[in-house]
C-alpha cells in the first residue's frame, strides 16, 4: 500500500459494501423501508426490481450474516454474554479505568438480571458485576444489589434514566451504604444509567471519599460511555435474535426485511455513539492536561486539512481525525495533580507523563472499534531523522498518519496559550516547524501545511 493509500470508504461506512446495485437495499439500509419505498419509487420500479431479484430472501439472509459478523461481540464495545463468575472480571477491570480517567476513589457496575448470568443474583433489579476495589474474599459470593423497590438514588436513576450526582451524602436519606464496598467512607457520588432510547441495562457508580463534584467534561464522558454500552448491548440482543430467526427455513422476506431495518437502525445509532465517544474522551484529555483551548479538536481538525490538501481518500482521512482527537489519550489515565504541579516532577511522574502514549495504545486496543487508528497514535512520537520515540522509525517507515498527526498536534500546541507560556504566532510557529523540517518532521506534510495556512 503506498503512503496516500488506496481507496476506502469512511469510518462509519461499512454497511454500504451490503447494497450491490439494488436500489431498495440502500433504502432499507438507511432504514427509511416503506415510507420512501411508497412514495417516493412508483410501483412499476418496485415491481421491476422484485422481479429481478432472485431469491430475496436467501440474498437478505445473506446480508444479516455479514452484518452480524461485522458487529458480532468480538467488533465491538460491549461485554455482553458472560456464564460464569471467572469472565466478570473485565468488568472490575473497566471500573478501574474509570476510576483512573475520572481521578475518583471508587467505581462499581450494576448489570439487570439479563445481563448477570452465572452470578446467580436472584431478585434483585440490579446486581453488582465488576468494581474498582480489590477484594480479598468473592465479592459476588455476596450477591449484592439493589432490589427494585429500593429507595436508593442508584434505583432512582436507573428508573429516571437520568444522571444524578451528590456532593454530601450526607444531606440525604436515600443512601445507604454496603459495607462490602467500603461505602461507610463516601461523601460524595454519582449514578449514570447504561442505556440508549430504547434499552436500559445497568448503572455505573462512581464515588469519592471527599466532598468532589465530578467535572463536566468527565461526566459529560461516561454520560457518552453509558449510552454506548447500551446501545452495543442492545445490538447484541437483536443481533441474538436475528440468528434464531435465520434458523427458520421458511421465514417470509418481510420479516427479513423488518430485522434489517431494526438492524441497521442500531449499527447507524452504534455509529453516533462511537463518534461521540471518541469526541467527549479527547475533550477529557484537553481538560486533565491542562489545555485552556480545544487542543485534540483542533490537531484533529488540523491533520483533516492536511489529509486534504495531500489528497488522502475520506477512510484515510477518518482515521487520522480520530487518531489526532486521541493522540494524547494516555492523559487521561494519569492524575491531574502531575498537570497542575508547579514544582520539578519525580523521576517516576516524569516517565509517566513521557510514556503516556503507550498507556494509550493499551487503552485503544480494548475498543475494537478504533483498533486502526491504533499504529498513527503509536508512532507519533517518532521523528523524520529516527530520533524519535518509541521504535526510532525513519522516514517514510513512519505510518502517513503519524506524520501527519505530528505536524499538527505542534503547529496547535505552539499556537495555543499554556498555563507556562503564552501562544506563538503563526508566522513564529511556522518558522520553527519549516527550520525542523525533514529533522523532526516529514517535509511534504511540512509544505502542506504551508498550503493549508496559505489558503486560510
Amino acid at each position: 500500500m503506498t503512503d496516500k493509500e488506496e481507496l476506502g470508504a469512511s469510518l462509519f461506512g461499512r454497511t454500504l459494501e451490503f447494497m450491490e446495485d439494488d436500489p431498495l437495499e440502500e433504502i432499507f439500509a438507511l432504514n427509511m423501508g416503506d415510507f420512501i419505498s411508497e412514495y417516493l419509487i412508483s410501483e412499476d420500479l418496485a415491481n421491476k426490481i422484485g422481479k429481478d431479484a432472485k431469491n430475496k430472501a436467501e440474498k437478505l439472509k445473506s446480508q444479516l450474516k455479514e452484518l452480524i459478523a461485522i458487529y458480532s461481540l468480538d467488533n465491538t464495545l460491549c461485554v455482553l454474554g458472560f456464564s460464569s463468575q471467572d469472565e466478570y472480571v473485565v468488568y472490575n477491570s473497566i471500573a478501574k479505568t474509570l476510576t483512573q480517567i475520572l481521578d475518583v476513589d471508587a467505581c462499581h457496575i450494576y448489570m439487570t438480571q439479563e445481563f448477570t448470568k452465572g452470578l446467580n443474583i436472584e431478585n434483585k433489579l440490579l446486581g453488582l458485576v465488576g468494581s474498582s476495589i480489590d477484594f480479598d474474599e468473592d465479592i459476588y459470593a455476596k450477591k449484592l444489589g439493589y432490589v427494585e423497590d429500593d429507595k436508593s438514588i442508584v434505583v432512582k436513576a436507573f428508573n429516571t434514566l437520568e444522571k444524578i450526582q451528590i456532593k454530601d451524602v450526607s444531606q440525604i436519606n436515600n443512601f445507604i451504604p454496603k459495607y462490602e464496598l467500603k461505602e461507610y467512607d463516601v461523601k460524595s457520588l454519582a449514578v449514570f444509567p447504561i442505556h440508549n432510547n430504547a434499552y436500559i441495562v445497568g448503572v455505573i457508580v462512581v464515588e469519592n471519599y471527599q466532598e468532589k463534584m465530578i467535572k463536566r467534561a468527565f461526566s459529560q464522558l461516561v454520560e457518552t460511555i453509558g449510552r454506548l454500552f447500551g446501545t452495543s448491548m442492545h445490538l447484541q440482543k437483536v443481533i441474538e435474535h436475528i440468528q434464531e430467526v435465520l434458523k427458520d427455513d421458511v421465514v417470509n422476506e418481510k420479516e427479513l426485511q423488518h430485522q434489517r431495518a431494526e438492524l441497521t437502525a442500531l449499527i447507524g445509532d452504534l455509529g453516533t455513539q462511537q463518534q461521540a465517544f471518541v469526541e467527549k474522551l479527547a475533550k477529557a484529555v484537553d481538560e486533565k492536561g491542562q489545555y485552556k483551548v480545544s487542543h485534540s479538536q483542533n490537531t484533529a481538525e488540523l491533520s483533516k486539512k492536511l489529509c486534504k490538501q495531500i489528497g488522502l481518500n475520506e477512510k484515510t482521512t477518518d482515521l487520522v481525525y480520530y487518531a489526532g482527537l486521541l493522540q494524547n489519550i494516555g492523559k487521561i489515565t494519569l492524575p491531574e495533580s502531575l498537570f497542575t504541579n508547579k514544582g520539578k516532577l519525580s523521576k517516576e511522574d516524569w516517565d509517566k507523563l513521557q510514556n503516556h502514549p503507550n498507556v494509550g495504545v493499551n487503552l485503544l486496543m480494548n475498543i475494537n472499534f478504533l483498533s486502526e487508528v491504533i499504529p498513527y497514535i503509536h508512532y507519533h512520537k517518532e521523528r523524520w531523522d529516527g530520533c524519535g520515540e518509541p521504535e526510532g522509525l525513519k522516514g517514510n517507515s513512519i505510518p502517513f498518519g503519524s506524520r501527519i498527526i505530528a505536524v499538527a498536534d505542534a503547529y496547535t500546541a505552539m499556537t495555543s496559550d499554556r498555563s507556562y507560556r503564552n501562544a506563538m504566532t503563526k508566522e513564529e510557529a511556522m518558522e520553527i516547524i519549516k527550520q525542523e523540517a525533514a529533522t523532526k518532521w516529514d517535509p511534504d506534510v511540512v509544505n502542506a501545511l504551508f498550503e493549508v495556512l496559505r489558503d486560510e
